[in-house]
């Protein structure tokens, strides 16, 4: 049983041919990091220009590198939302078009859910499957998540991001400090030349529900802190380096980052950190969790994931692989498999959602 996946949610135009649900025959993924790095952040309207171009070739070459034709396609798979609406209209639209075609049904996947099968599909085929009830920390550049998953895939929302996402505020504070765009990457290969208790942080305690995040608020600390030192000319030092070289490697940023620098980003990481496994071990605890998953793009992270090992989990913790954290189409045809064993599929008149919720 063969799948083709097609996300296009942000800013990445993927495609992926996933066999019997474990096995990925091809990830093809085009990015527009260089689009939209000059702005700081994406661009909507850039964005559905740039899967326009990209979607036709990227289908192909998945299909190509997998050696599948269409007779070999058990179903079309495509992120519904949530995204950018522009993004999402691309990838679905093409995938209605596809299936009419072809006479294949269509298969339609939530973004979020797609960032959790990644990581049973891998944990599947390396031989230590997740076990269930277990606890989701879904957590990228626009979703920070703890979701409780149940046998049958089945999702309960346990607390959310009420403001900022953790990824989010990792690129915010780096476009502050002059950094390039997406901040998140080069925050934690920076953060370990610093010292993570040089700057305390606090997060103010919030009504309601105790497993919601806020990262607004650590946003704000930084800047307040920025704002309380001469850092102009540090911060247009990294700006410089940023015209003269567009990519940058860690050595360059570590040559115009001083170590008070160093520090506060070591610190600020360590924050998001300590909050978002806080919650993660509370919830875990909550439901007895038998296993944790973290997904996202900021399962990338390396301090995360070394805090992750050390925090002391009763239970297994599983990461996606690097390829798998950030956005993909692997993961949206992995998470078509328990719909196309129970027969849900979707009409080609289905709307993309861009605020869609999981649970």
């Amino acid at each position: 049983m063969r799948i083709l996946g097609i996300e296009s949610s942000c800013d990445e135009t993927a495609a992926a041919v996933v066999e019997d649900g474990e096995i990925v025959l091809s990830s093809v993924v085009a990015s527009q990091m260089t689009t939209h790095g000059k702005y700081g952040g994406v661009v909507p309207e850039l964005a559905s220009r740039e899967h326009l171009r990209a979607i036709v070739p990227v289908v192909r070459e998945a299909l190509a590198q997998s050696g599948s034709g269409w007779n070999d396609l058990a179903a079309v798979a495509a992120t519904v939302g949530p995204g950018l609406v522009g993004s999402l209209l691309v990838g679905l639209t093409y995938a209605k078009s596809l299936c009419f075609a072809r006479g294949l049904p269509l298969i339609a996947v939530n973004h979020i859910e797609g960032h959790i099968h990644a990581v049973i599909l891998e944990a599947k085929r390396d031989g230590t499957p997740v076990e269930f009830p277990a606890l989701a920390l879904v957590v990228s550049g626009g979703h920070t998540h703890l979701f409780e998953v149940q046998e049958g895939f089945r999702y309960g929302l346990l607390g959310k991001t009420r403001d900022d996402a953790a990824g989010e505020a990792f690129d915010k504070v780096a476009k502050l400090l002059g950094f390039s765009y997406p901040g998140g990457p080069i925050i934690d290969s920076l953060a370990p030349y610093g010292n993570p208790q040089a700057v305390r942080f606090t997060f103010a305690k919030m009504k309601g529900n105790a497993l919601d995040f806020s990262f607004s608020g650590l946003k704000t600390a930084v800047l307040r802190w920025v704002e309380e030192r001469n850092m102009e000319s540090e911060i247009a030092a990294r700006r410089a380096l940023l015209r003269s070289r567009p990519s940058p490697s860690a050595e360059d940023w570590l040559a115009v980052t001083p170590p008070h620098t160093l520090d506060l980003l070591a610190s600020f990481q360590q924050a998001v950190i300590t909050e978002l496994l806080r919650r993660a071990a509370a919830s875990a605890e909550r439901m007895e969790a038998r296993s944790l998953i973290v997904s996202g793009g900021v399962a990338c992270n390396t301090g995360l994931r070394e805090a992750a090992r050390t925090a002391g989990f009763l239970c297994p913790v599983h990461f996606p692989s690097p390829a798998l954290s950030t956005d993909n189409a692997a993961m949206i045809a992995a998470a078509a498999f328990p719909k196309l064993a129970r027969g849900e599929f979707a009409s080609l008149d289905i709307a993309a959602q861009a605020n869609l919720t999981l649970a």
